[in-house]
């Protein structure tokens, strides 16, 4: 019975592959594209045009807080607290009873 189940199967797979396909629209698409390309000369502009800059700042107690115009991306807390979470986009707030240091990971994006 199984062996009939996937003689079957294999047999309505093959007839699949068999039905004409309209490949000329994809074979348009695809020139399309390709013309598109190279109209910009291989070359791709992109729509972000920037750098990551990126510091750390260390701080003692359980607050670290990044300069203006910077955002904290992650923390680091003292006396192996693994748990912390970012304030206000630029204060990382290490969340343990008793931490000694802390130290927030700050990003912008520059041109």
């Amino acid at each position: 019975m199984k062996t009939t189940t996937c003689s079957l199967l294999i047999i309505i797979s093959l007839l699949q592959l068999m039905i004409p396909v309209n490949t000329e629209e994809t074979l348009d698409s695809i020139i399309k594209k390709l013309k598109e390309t190279l109209s910009y000369g291989g070359y791709l502009p992109s729509t972000v045009n920037r750098t990551p800059s990126c510091t750390s700042v260390k701080a003692v107690g359980r607050l670290a807080s990044c300069p203006a115009g910077m955002t904290a991306t992650g923390c680091s807390c003292g006396f192996a607290c693994g748990s912390w979470n970012i304030q206000n986009e630029n204060i990382c707030h290490c969340l343990c009873l008793f931490v000694d240091w802390t130290v927030a990971r700050c990003c912008q994006l520059r041109k």
